[in-house]
């Protein structure tokens, strides 16, 4: 099991290039580009910590919530437990984007996606 921050940026395309060369920050498999060319998500890491950046214009620059990917071996069941521990359903276990993923709340807001690549 794994836990991986999900950071929304207001530009996806310039956060990239600013992880890359401010923090050393290297490019993963995973990225999706939109139409126009701008990136709308992208899987970094630094060293062995990976984490993700989303294009978002509307986010606040740190201000706003900060939504976690915890990768495991079973989605469905992981929101099972989630669910019996008092979780709110975002999204149920779906497929989408190469994953098999969920989102819930805990009890205290957060946002937990739960889920394994395909």
């Amino acid at each position: 099991m794994s836990v991986a921050p999900w950071i929304e940026v207001p530009d996806g395309a310039r956060a990239v290039r600013w992880y890359k060369e401010a923090l050393g920050a290297e490019e993963r498999d995973h990225q999706l580009v939109d139409d126009s060319g701008q990136v709308q998500v992208a899987q970094l890491a630094i060293g062995d910590s990976e984490f993700w950046v989303q294009h978002d214009p509307n986010a606040r620059g740190g201000s706003g919530p900060i939504r976690m990917i915890v990768t495991v071996d079973d989605p469905d069941a992981a929101f099972g437990r989630a669910m019996a521990a008092g979780a709110t359903e975002i999204n149920p276990v779906y497929e989408g984007h190469g994953w098999r993923i969920c989102r819930i709340a805990d009890p205290f807001g957060h946002h937990w996606e739960l889920g394994k690549q395909l």
